[in-house]
Protein backbone atom coordinates (compact mmCIF):
# COMPACT_ATOMS: atom_id res chain seq x y z
CA UNK A 1 0.00 0.00 0.00
CA UNK A 2 1.19 3.76 -0.62
CA UNK A 3 0.82 4.49 2.57
CA UNK A 4 2.30 1.96 4.07
CA UNK A 5 5.16 3.18 1.31
CA UNK A 6 5.02 6.40 3.22
CA UNK A 7 5.46 4.83 6.68
CA UNK A 8 8.47 2.66 5.65
CA UNK A 9 10.44 5.51 4.36
CA UNK A 10 9.91 7.44 7.58
CA UNK A 11 11.22 3.65 8.86
CA UNK A 12 14.22 3.86 7.04
CA UNK A 13 13.57 0.40 5.02
CA UNK A 14 13.29 -0.47 2.02
CA UNK A 15 9.55 0.16 0.23
CA UNK A 16 9.40 -2.57 -1.81
CA UNK A 17 10.75 -6.16 -1.73
CA UNK A 18 12.28 -8.10 -4.55
CA UNK A 19 11.84 -11.59 -5.03
CA UNK A 20 10.21 -11.87 -1.55
CA UNK A 21 9.06 -15.80 -1.62
CA UNK A 22 13.11 -16.58 -2.36
CA UNK A 23 14.21 -13.55 -0.09
CA UNK A 24 11.70 -15.14 2.97
CA UNK A 25 13.12 -18.65 1.87
CA UNK A 26 16.92 -17.46 2.54
CA UNK A 27 15.55 -15.86 5.86
CA UNK A 28 14.22 -18.77 7.25
CA UNK A 29 17.74 -20.67 6.52
CA UNK A 30 19.68 -18.12 8.21
CA UNK A 31 17.50 -17.67 11.42
CA UNK A 32 18.25 -21.86 11.67
CA UNK A 33 21.94 -21.42 11.21
CA UNK A 34 21.70 -18.92 13.74
CA UNK A 35 19.49 -19.09 17.36
CA UNK A 36 18.46 -16.45 19.43
CA UNK A 37 20.01 -15.46 22.74
CA UNK A 38 18.89 -13.26 25.52
CA UNK A 39 20.60 -11.15 28.04
CA UNK A 40 18.42 -9.61 30.73
CA UNK A 41 18.62 -6.11 31.44
CA UNK A 42 17.52 -3.25 33.12
CA UNK A 43 13.95 -1.60 31.89
CA UNK A 44 14.92 1.55 33.02
CA UNK A 45 18.74 2.95 33.91
CA UNK A 46 18.23 6.49 34.87
CA UNK A 47 16.22 6.70 37.98
CA UNK A 48 17.13 10.53 38.40
CA UNK A 49 15.04 10.91 35.73
CA UNK A 50 11.74 12.16 36.06
CA UNK A 51 10.99 11.44 32.41
CA UNK A 52 10.23 8.19 33.37
CA UNK A 53 9.00 7.87 36.43
CA UNK A 54 6.95 6.13 37.28
CA UNK A 55 10.46 4.22 37.49
CA UNK A 56 10.75 0.21 37.10
CA UNK A 57 13.36 -1.71 38.91
CA UNK A 58 12.56 -4.59 37.14
CA UNK A 59 14.35 -6.37 34.10
CA UNK A 60 13.72 -7.60 30.98
CA UNK A 61 15.11 -9.83 28.24
CA UNK A 62 17.02 -8.52 24.94
CA UNK A 63 17.43 -10.31 22.12
CA UNK A 64 21.42 -11.05 20.35
CA UNK A 65 22.84 -13.44 17.89
CA UNK A 66 26.37 -13.96 17.62
CA UNK A 67 28.85 -15.83 15.27
CA UNK A 68 32.46 -17.01 16.79
CA UNK A 69 33.71 -19.28 13.61
CA UNK A 70 36.20 -16.65 13.64
CA UNK A 71 37.49 -15.73 16.67
CA UNK A 72 40.47 -16.06 18.34
CA UNK A 73 42.66 -15.01 21.74
CA UNK A 74 42.59 -10.75 21.69
CA UNK A 75 39.73 -10.67 18.85
CA UNK A 76 36.90 -7.79 19.32
CA UNK A 77 33.22 -8.13 19.39
CA UNK A 78 31.75 -6.97 16.47
CA UNK A 79 28.31 -5.19 17.68
CA UNK A 80 25.99 -4.84 15.14
CA UNK A 81 22.80 -2.17 16.17
CA UNK A 82 19.67 -3.55 15.35
CA UNK A 83 17.97 -0.14 14.92
CA UNK A 84 14.03 0.05 14.01
CA UNK A 85 13.50 -3.74 13.48
CA UNK A 86 13.58 -7.05 14.39
CA UNK A 87 17.10 -7.53 14.75
CA UNK A 88 16.46 -10.72 12.83
CA UNK A 89 15.87 -8.47 9.67
CA UNK A 90 19.88 -7.95 10.75
CA UNK A 91 20.98 -11.54 10.48
CA UNK A 92 22.21 -11.87 6.74
CA UNK A 93 24.91 -9.17 7.69
CA UNK A 94 25.80 -11.58 10.28
CA UNK A 95 26.74 -14.68 7.52
CA UNK A 96 28.10 -12.53 5.09
CA UNK A 97 27.56 -8.40 5.51
CA UNK A 98 29.72 -5.83 7.18
CA UNK A 99 29.75 -8.04 10.76
CA UNK A 100 30.87 -11.18 9.07
CA UNK A 101 33.65 -9.06 6.93
CA UNK A 102 35.34 -7.35 10.29
CA UNK A 103 34.88 -10.33 12.59
CA UNK A 104 37.22 -12.51 9.94
CA UNK A 105 39.11 -9.22 9.02
CA UNK A 106 40.51 -8.98 13.17
CA UNK A 107 39.60 -12.89 14.84
CA UNK A 108 36.36 -11.16 16.35
CA UNK A 109 32.73 -12.55 17.47
CA UNK A 110 30.45 -11.18 15.38
CA UNK A 111 26.79 -10.08 17.24
CA UNK A 112 23.37 -8.49 16.00
CA UNK A 113 21.81 -6.86 19.07
CA UNK A 114 18.13 -6.08 19.14
CA UNK A 115 16.75 -3.13 20.01
CA UNK A 116 14.37 -2.42 22.92
CA UNK A 117 10.96 -2.35 22.03
CA UNK A 118 11.49 -4.06 18.65
CA UNK A 119 11.15 -7.81 17.67
CA UNK A 120 10.96 -9.70 20.65
CA UNK A 121 12.64 -7.56 23.19
CA UNK A 122 9.88 -6.02 25.13
CA UNK A 123 10.32 -4.26 28.56
CA UNK A 124 6.89 -3.55 28.62
CA UNK A 125 3.53 -5.75 28.98
CA UNK A 126 1.77 -3.71 26.16
CA UNK A 127 1.79 -0.43 23.87
CA UNK A 128 -0.18 1.93 25.72
CA UNK A 129 0.99 5.19 26.17
CA UNK A 130 2.04 5.37 29.27
CA UNK A 131 4.40 2.04 28.79
CA UNK A 132 6.35 3.66 25.66
CA UNK A 133 7.72 5.85 28.29
CA UNK A 134 11.19 3.74 28.39
CA UNK A 135 11.60 3.92 24.54
CA UNK A 136 14.20 6.29 24.21
CA UNK A 137 16.92 6.75 22.65
CA UNK A 138 18.91 6.85 26.17
CA UNK A 139 17.45 3.95 27.55
CA UNK A 140 18.16 1.75 24.09
CA UNK A 141 22.15 2.93 24.93
CA UNK A 142 22.25 2.07 28.05
CA UNK A 143 21.20 -1.36 27.24
CA UNK A 144 23.77 -1.19 24.26
CA UNK A 145 26.54 -0.41 27.04
CA UNK A 146 25.08 -2.96 29.64
CA UNK A 147 25.55 -5.63 27.11
CA UNK A 148 28.51 -5.39 26.50
CA UNK A 149 29.86 -5.20 30.57
CA UNK A 150 27.71 -8.52 31.16
CA UNK A 151 27.45 -10.92 28.31
CA UNK A 152 28.38 -14.14 28.43
CA UNK A 153 28.50 -15.92 25.01
CA UNK A 154 27.26 -19.82 24.89
CA UNK A 155 29.91 -22.00 24.49
CA UNK A 156 32.72 -19.92 25.61
CA UNK A 157 31.21 -18.77 29.20
CA UNK A 158 35.18 -19.87 30.47
CA UNK A 159 36.58 -16.56 28.88
CA UNK A 160 35.67 -12.94 30.14
CA UNK A 161 34.60 -11.53 26.50
CA UNK A 162 32.72 -8.28 28.46
CA UNK A 163 34.08 -4.80 27.93
CA UNK A 164 36.57 -5.06 30.74
CA UNK A 165 38.83 -7.31 29.06
CA UNK A 166 37.31 -7.00 24.85
CA UNK A 167 37.23 -4.27 22.47
CA UNK A 168 33.91 -3.83 21.42
CA UNK A 169 33.68 -2.19 17.97
CA UNK A 170 29.79 -0.99 17.69
CA UNK A 171 28.19 -0.57 13.52
CA UNK A 172 25.28 0.66 13.09
CA UNK A 173 23.16 1.87 9.99
CA UNK A 174 20.98 5.29 9.54
CA UNK A 175 19.07 5.19 12.97
CA UNK A 176 21.17 2.86 14.03
CA UNK A 177 24.28 4.42 12.43
CA UNK A 178 23.37 7.97 14.77
CA UNK A 179 22.75 5.68 17.31
CA UNK A 180 26.23 4.06 17.16
CA UNK A 181 27.87 7.19 16.87
CA UNK A 182 26.11 8.13 20.22
CA UNK A 183 27.33 4.85 21.77
CA UNK A 184 31.11 5.58 20.94
CA UNK A 185 30.87 9.30 22.49
CA UNK A 186 28.71 8.34 25.63
CA UNK A 187 30.53 5.29 26.34
CA UNK A 188 33.81 5.20 25.29
CA UNK A 189 35.29 2.95 27.93
CA UNK A 190 32.96 0.51 26.52
CA UNK A 191 33.14 0.82 23.44
CA UNK A 192 36.46 1.03 21.64
CA UNK A 193 35.24 2.01 18.54
CA UNK A 194 32.47 2.57 16.12
CA UNK A 195 31.18 2.85 12.67
CA UNK A 196 28.26 4.89 11.48
CA UNK A 197 27.03 4.18 8.18
CA UNK A 198 24.30 7.09 6.65
CA UNK A 199 23.85 7.91 10.39
CA UNK A 200 21.01 10.46 10.65
CA UNK A 201 22.86 12.33 13.30
CA UNK A 202 20.83 15.84 13.22
CA UNK A 203 17.51 15.03 14.27
CA UNK A 204 15.08 17.54 12.37
CA UNK A 205 11.19 18.18 12.59
CA UNK A 206 10.63 19.36 8.94
CA UNK A 207 12.51 16.77 6.74
CA UNK A 208 11.57 18.15 3.50
CA UNK A 209 15.29 17.95 2.18
CA UNK A 210 14.17 13.98 2.51
CA UNK A 211 13.88 14.64 -1.38
CA UNK A 212 17.17 16.49 -2.04
CA UNK A 213 18.62 13.42 -3.27
CA UNK A 214 16.04 12.45 -5.72
CA UNK A 215 16.04 16.36 -7.10
CA UNK A 216 19.67 15.97 -7.96
CA UNK A 217 20.38 12.38 -8.56
CA UNK A 218 18.19 11.40 -10.71
CA UNK A 219 17.97 10.21 -14.31
CA UNK A 220 17.63 13.33 -16.68
CA UNK A 221 14.11 15.53 -16.44
CA UNK A 222 12.76 12.95 -13.79
CA UNK A 223 12.78 15.18 -11.09
CA UNK A 224 12.20 18.42 -13.01
CA UNK A 225 8.91 16.25 -14.89
CA UNK A 226 7.73 14.91 -11.14
CA UNK A 227 7.90 18.99 -10.18
CA UNK A 228 6.25 20.15 -12.91
CA UNK A 229 3.43 17.59 -12.44
CA UNK A 230 3.12 17.63 -8.44
CA UNK A 231 2.69 21.63 -9.01
CA UNK A 232 -0.27 20.92 -11.36
CA UNK A 233 -1.80 18.30 -8.70
CA UNK A 234 -1.03 21.25 -6.22
CA UNK A 235 -2.27 23.91 -8.15
CA UNK A 236 -5.71 22.10 -8.38
CA UNK A 237 -5.71 20.87 -5.11
CA UNK A 238 -4.98 23.85 -3.17
CA UNK A 239 -6.08 26.69 -5.93
CA UNK A 240 -9.62 24.70 -7.52
CA UNK A 241 -10.70 23.76 -3.84
CA UNK A 242 -13.92 22.75 -4.26
CA UNK A 243 -14.30 22.64 -7.60
CA UNK A 244 -14.73 20.04 -9.89
CA UNK A 245 -11.38 19.77 -10.92
CA UNK A 246 -10.40 18.12 -7.70
CA UNK A 247 -12.85 15.12 -8.36
CA UNK A 248 -11.39 14.97 -12.11
CA UNK A 249 -7.80 14.76 -10.96
CA UNK A 250 -8.20 12.28 -8.66
CA UNK A 251 -10.71 10.42 -10.88
CA UNK A 252 -7.89 10.49 -14.02
CA UNK A 253 -5.77 8.57 -11.55
CA UNK A 254 -8.03 6.45 -10.55
CA UNK A 255 -8.12 7.13 -7.06
CA UNK A 256 -11.72 9.23 -7.34
CA UNK A 257 -12.82 7.72 -3.47
CA UNK A 258 -9.45 9.07 -1.21
CA UNK A 259 -11.32 11.69 0.64
CA UNK A 260 -8.74 14.04 2.21
CA UNK A 261 -6.55 15.89 -0.38
CA UNK A 262 -3.21 15.26 1.52
CA UNK A 263 -4.10 11.07 1.31
CA UNK A 264 -4.51 11.63 -2.54
CA UNK A 265 -1.17 13.14 -3.08
CA UNK A 266 0.46 10.40 -0.74
CA UNK A 267 -0.62 8.30 -2.82
CA UNK A 268 0.76 9.35 -5.70
CA UNK A 269 4.23 9.72 -4.40
CA UNK A 270 5.53 6.07 -3.76
CA UNK A 271 7.73 5.94 -7.18
CA UNK A 272 9.41 9.17 -6.09
CA UNK A 273 10.11 7.89 -2.87
CA UNK A 274 11.68 4.63 -3.90
CA UNK A 275 15.08 5.96 -4.38
CA UNK A 276 15.84 4.18 -0.88
CA UNK A 277 15.38 0.89 -1.85
CA UNK A 278 17.79 0.80 -4.48
CA UNK A 279 20.92 -1.35 -3.70
CA UNK A 280 23.65 -2.37 -5.28
CA UNK A 281 22.47 -6.15 -3.67
CA UNK A 282 20.08 -7.75 -5.26
CA UNK A 283 18.68 -9.65 -2.21
CA UNK A 284 17.78 -5.64 -0.72
CA UNK A 285 17.05 -3.69 -3.65
CA UNK A 286 14.32 -2.42 -5.32
CA UNK A 287 14.57 -0.44 -9.11
CA UNK A 288 11.06 0.86 -8.51
CA UNK A 289 12.62 4.41 -8.72
CA UNK A 290 14.25 3.80 -12.07
CA UNK A 291 10.94 2.65 -13.19
CA UNK A 292 8.92 5.17 -12.06
CA UNK A 293 11.43 7.80 -13.65
CA UNK A 294 11.60 6.30 -17.13
CA UNK A 295 7.83 6.05 -17.10
CA UNK A 296 7.57 9.90 -16.51
CA UNK A 297 10.48 10.83 -18.74
CA UNK A 298 8.78 8.93 -21.86
CA UNK A 299 7.23 11.14 -24.27
CA UNK A 300 5.55 8.16 -25.77
CA UNK A 301 2.90 6.59 -24.09
CA UNK A 302 3.63 3.27 -22.80
CA UNK A 303 -0.17 2.98 -21.31
CA UNK A 304 -2.59 2.64 -24.31
CA UNK A 305 -5.48 2.80 -22.00
CA UNK A 306 -5.04 6.49 -21.14
CA UNK A 307 -4.89 7.80 -24.27
CA UNK A 308 -8.99 8.65 -23.75
CA UNK A 309 -7.84 10.76 -21.47
CA UNK A 310 -5.54 12.99 -23.31
CA UNK A 311 -8.35 15.95 -23.67
CA UNK A 312 -9.00 15.68 -19.77
CA UNK A 313 -5.49 15.88 -19.06
CA UNK A 314 -4.63 18.64 -21.49
CA UNK A 315 -6.96 20.12 -19.48
CA UNK A 316 -6.39 19.67 -16.02
CA UNK A 317 -2.17 21.19 -16.83
CA UNK A 318 -3.92 23.85 -18.32
CA UNK A 319 -6.00 24.31 -15.10
CA UNK A 320 -2.98 23.66 -13.01
CA UNK A 321 -0.79 26.46 -14.72
CA UNK A 322 1.09 24.81 -17.32
CA UNK A 323 -0.26 25.37 -20.46
CA UNK A 324 2.94 26.35 -21.91
CA UNK A 325 4.20 22.76 -21.76
CA UNK A 326 1.32 21.28 -22.44
CA UNK A 327 2.28 19.65 -25.59
CA UNK A 328 5.09 17.57 -23.38
CA UNK A 329 4.04 17.49 -20.50
CA UNK A 330 0.72 15.95 -21.55
CA UNK A 331 1.89 12.24 -22.69
CA UNK A 332 4.52 12.42 -19.49
CA UNK A 333 1.07 13.16 -17.09
CA UNK A 334 -0.69 9.96 -19.13
CA UNK A 335 2.31 7.94 -17.82
CA UNK A 336 2.45 9.26 -14.61
CA UNK A 337 -1.35 8.12 -14.46
CA UNK A 338 -0.86 5.04 -16.19
CA UNK A 339 2.48 3.94 -13.09
CA UNK A 340 -0.29 4.95 -10.94
CA UNK A 341 -3.40 3.26 -11.84
CA UNK A 342 -1.28 -0.16 -12.23
CA UNK A 343 1.17 0.26 -8.96
CA UNK A 344 -1.19 1.73 -6.56
CA UNK A 345 -4.96 2.38 -7.46
CA UNK A 346 -5.39 -1.37 -8.77
CA UNK A 347 -3.92 -2.64 -5.11
CA UNK A 348 -7.50 -1.61 -3.57
CA UNK A 349 -11.09 -1.60 -5.07
CA UNK A 350 -12.59 1.64 -5.37
CA UNK A 351 -15.07 1.82 -2.38
CA UNK A 352 -11.46 0.82 0.14
CA UNK A 353 -9.86 3.55 -1.21
CA UNK A 354 -10.06 5.42 1.85
CA UNK A 355 -9.33 2.10 4.35
CA UNK A 356 -5.98 1.88 1.61
CA UNK A 357 -4.72 4.83 1.23
CA UNK A 358 -6.26 7.13 4.36
CA UNK A 359 -4.90 8.86 7.23
CA UNK A 360 -7.77 9.57 9.57
CA UNK A 361 -8.21 6.31 11.13
CA UNK A 362 -5.02 4.88 10.94
CA UNK A 363 -6.73 2.33 7.87
CA UNK A 364 -3.86 3.23 6.05
CA UNK A 365 -1.36 1.55 8.22
CA UNK A 366 -3.63 -1.40 8.57
CA UNK A 367 -3.82 -0.96 11.73
CA UNK A 368 -6.29 0.35 14.57
CA UNK A 369 -5.31 2.90 16.75
CA UNK A 370 -6.83 1.77 19.97
CA UNK A 371 -4.95 -1.84 20.12
CA UNK A 372 -2.24 -1.94 22.46
CA UNK A 373 -0.94 -5.03 22.64
CA UNK A 374 2.68 -6.23 21.38
CA UNK A 375 1.68 -7.22 18.44
CA UNK A 376 0.78 -3.53 17.33
CA UNK A 377 4.71 -2.91 16.63
CA UNK A 378 4.46 -0.41 14.13
CA UNK A 379 3.73 2.04 17.14
CA UNK A 380 7.69 1.84 18.42
CA UNK A 381 9.15 4.15 15.65
CA UNK A 382 6.54 6.13 15.34
CA UNK A 383 6.67 7.01 19.02
CA UNK A 384 10.59 7.70 18.32
CA UNK A 385 10.25 10.23 16.00
CA UNK A 386 7.19 11.70 17.24
CA UNK A 387 9.06 12.25 20.72
CA UNK A 388 12.61 13.27 19.47
CA UNK A 389 13.47 12.22 16.16
CA UNK A 390 11.39 13.91 14.09
CA UNK A 391 11.67 13.37 9.95
CA UNK A 392 8.32 14.00 8.72
CA UNK A 393 8.44 13.90 5.15
CA UNK A 394 6.77 17.24 3.48
CA UNK A 395 6.48 18.80 0.08
CA UNK A 396 7.46 22.37 2.49
CA UNK A 397 10.41 23.09 0.16
CA UNK A 398 11.59 26.91 0.27
CA UNK A 399 9.72 29.55 -2.08
CA UNK A 400 11.02 29.15 -5.38
CA UNK A 401 11.34 25.69 -5.26
CA UNK A 402 8.98 23.50 -6.52
CA UNK A 403 8.95 20.23 -4.09
CA UNK A 404 9.30 16.69 -5.28
CA UNK A 405 5.83 15.66 -3.43
CA UNK A 406 2.32 17.44 -2.62
CA UNK A 407 2.41 20.95 -0.73
CA UNK A 408 -0.61 19.26 0.76
CA UNK A 409 2.05 16.63 2.85
CA UNK A 410 2.64 19.75 5.67
CA UNK A 411 3.78 18.66 8.76
CA UNK A 412 0.08 18.70 10.12
CA UNK A 413 -0.45 15.76 7.95
CA UNK A 414 3.12 13.75 8.61
CA UNK A 415 2.38 14.32 12.65
CA UNK A 416 -0.94 13.57 12.60
CA UNK A 417 -0.17 9.63 13.71
CA UNK A 418 1.60 11.49 16.67
CA UNK A 419 -1.57 12.74 17.83
CA UNK A 420 -3.76 10.32 16.69
CA UNK A 421 -1.72 7.10 18.17
CA UNK A 422 -0.21 9.06 20.95
CA UNK A 423 -2.20 12.36 21.74
CA UNK A 424 1.19 14.11 21.19
CA UNK A 425 0.40 17.67 20.03
CA UNK A 426 4.01 19.37 20.38
CA UNK A 427 6.85 18.87 17.87
CA UNK A 428 9.16 16.21 18.72
CA UNK A 429 11.99 16.94 21.08
CA UNK A 430 15.16 17.11 18.76
CA UNK A 431 17.16 18.61 21.00
CA UNK A 432 16.97 15.27 23.08
CA UNK A 433 18.71 13.96 20.21
CA UNK A 434 21.33 16.70 18.79
CA UNK A 435 22.66 17.28 22.21
CA UNK A 436 25.20 14.29 20.96
CA UNK A 437 26.77 16.18 18.24
CA UNK A 438 24.14 16.46 15.24
CA UNK A 439 26.00 17.32 12.10
CA UNK A 440 29.03 17.92 14.23
CA UNK A 441 29.54 14.75 15.81
CA UNK A 442 32.78 13.60 16.42
CA UNK A 443 34.98 11.50 18.45
CA UNK A 444 38.51 9.33 18.13
CA UNK A 445 37.71 6.32 16.71
CA UNK A 446 34.32 6.95 15.12
CA UNK A 447 33.82 6.47 11.40
CA UNK A 448 31.06 7.95 9.38
CA UNK A 449 30.28 6.04 5.92
CA UNK A 450 27.30 7.61 4.20
CA UNK A 451 25.89 7.34 0.52
CA UNK A 452 26.25 10.24 -1.91
CA UNK A 453 22.39 9.13 -3.26
CA UNK A 454 20.94 8.71 -0.48
CA UNK A 455 17.82 10.54 0.84
CA UNK A 456 19.02 10.44 4.41
CA UNK A 457 22.30 12.32 3.98
CA UNK A 458 20.77 15.80 4.45
CA UNK A 459 20.42 14.41 8.56
CA UNK A 460 24.25 13.18 8.27
CA UNK A 461 27.49 14.95 8.53
CA UNK A 462 28.35 14.72 5.04
CA UNK A 463 24.89 17.11 4.18
CA UNK A 464 25.56 19.82 1.54
CA UNK A 465 26.79 22.94 2.50
CA UNK A 466 28.90 21.40 5.81
CA UNK A 467 32.58 21.87 6.13
CA UNK A 468 34.76 19.09 4.41
CA UNK A 469 36.17 16.86 7.19
CA UNK A 470 39.74 15.23 6.77
CA UNK A 471 39.73 11.43 6.22
CA UNK A 472 41.77 9.29 8.72
CA UNK A 473 42.45 6.40 10.37
CA UNK A 474 41.48 7.70 13.96
CA UNK A 475 38.02 9.26 12.34
CA UNK A 476 37.72 7.81 8.79
CA UNK A 477 35.26 9.91 7.03
CA UNK A 478 33.80 8.48 3.39
CA UNK A 479 31.15 9.49 1.24
CA UNK A 480 30.31 6.03 -1.38
CA UNK A 481 30.08 7.59 -4.68
CA UNK A 482 26.31 6.24 -6.21
CA UNK A 483 25.91 4.88 -3.00
CA UNK A 484 22.30 5.05 -1.42
CA UNK A 485 21.17 3.79 1.90
CA UNK A 486 24.27 2.00 4.40
CA UNK A 487 25.40 0.42 1.14
CA UNK A 488 28.60 -1.07 2.91
CA UNK A 489 26.25 -3.22 5.63
CA UNK A 490 26.06 -6.00 2.49
CA UNK A 491 27.75 -8.74 1.66
CA UNK A 492 27.89 -11.47 -0.89
CA UNK A 493 29.72 -14.72 -0.43
CA UNK A 494 32.86 -15.00 -2.88
CA UNK A 495 30.72 -18.19 -5.21
CA UNK A 496 27.96 -15.89 -5.84
CA UNK A 497 27.84 -14.51 -9.08
CA UNK A 498 30.53 -11.94 -10.37
CA UNK A 499 27.60 -9.47 -11.42
CA UNK A 500 26.02 -9.15 -7.89
CA UNK A 501 29.32 -8.53 -5.88
CA UNK A 502 29.89 -5.14 -4.36
CA UNK A 503 30.51 -2.03 -6.84
CA UNK A 504 34.00 -1.06 -6.67
CA UNK A 505 33.05 2.35 -4.71
CA UNK A 506 31.62 0.23 -2.08
CA UNK A 507 34.09 -3.06 -1.88
CA UNK A 508 36.30 0.48 -1.70
CA UNK A 509 35.15 1.32 1.88
CA UNK A 510 34.50 -2.16 2.82
CA UNK A 511 38.16 -2.94 2.77
CA UNK A 512 38.75 0.48 4.18
CA UNK A 513 36.93 -0.47 7.05
CA UNK A 514 38.52 -3.80 7.81
CA UNK A 515 41.86 -1.83 7.72
CA UNK A 516 41.30 0.99 10.13
CA UNK A 517 39.35 -1.23 12.17
CA UNK A 518 42.72 -3.28 12.05
CA UNK A 519 44.55 0.05 13.15
CA UNK A 520 41.98 0.81 16.42
CA UNK A 521 43.05 -2.78 17.09
CA UNK A 522 46.59 -2.51 17.17
CA UNK A 523 46.06 0.19 19.69
CA UNK A 524 43.58 -1.51 22.15
CA UNK A 525 46.74 -3.82 22.57
CA UNK A 526 48.88 -1.51 23.09
CA UNK A 527 46.71 0.22 25.54
CA UNK A 528 46.00 -2.83 27.38
CA UNK A 529 49.94 -3.51 27.36
CA UNK A 530 50.14 0.15 28.63
CA UNK A 531 47.89 -0.80 31.80
CA UNK A 532 48.89 -4.67 32.11
CA UNK A 533 52.72 -2.63 32.64
CA UNK A 534 51.13 -0.02 34.98
CA UNK A 535 49.05 -2.21 37.26
CA UNK A 536 52.63 -4.06 38.20
CA UNK A 537 54.24 -1.16 38.98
Amino acid sequence: MVRANYWASLLSLPIRPVNGAQINERQTEVAVKYPAFNISVPIDHFHNDSFYEPHSDGFYNMRYWFDAQYHKPGGPVIVLCGGETSGADRLPFLEKGIVAQLAQATNGIGVILEHRYYGESWPVPDLSTPNMRFLTTDQALADTAYFAQHVQFAGLEHLDLTSNTTAYIAYGGSYAGAFVAFLRKLYPETYWGAISSSGVSEAIWDYWKYFEAAAVYAPAGCAETTQKLTNVVDNILLGKKGTEYVSQVKAVFGLPNVTLDADFASALSSGIYSLQSYNWDPEESSDEFFVYCANVTSDTVLYPATEPLRERVGELIETGGWANESETLTNRMLNYIGYVRGETAATCTDENQDECFGTASGEGLGENFAAFDISQTWRSWPWQYCTQWGYIQTGDTPEGVLPLVSRTMDLAYGSAICQTAFNLTEPADVDAINKHGGFGISYPRLAIIDGEWDPWRAATPHASGLAERADTLDEPFKLIAGGVHHWDENGRFPNETTSELPPSAVAEVQKAEAHFVQKWMQEWKLEQAKRAVASTA
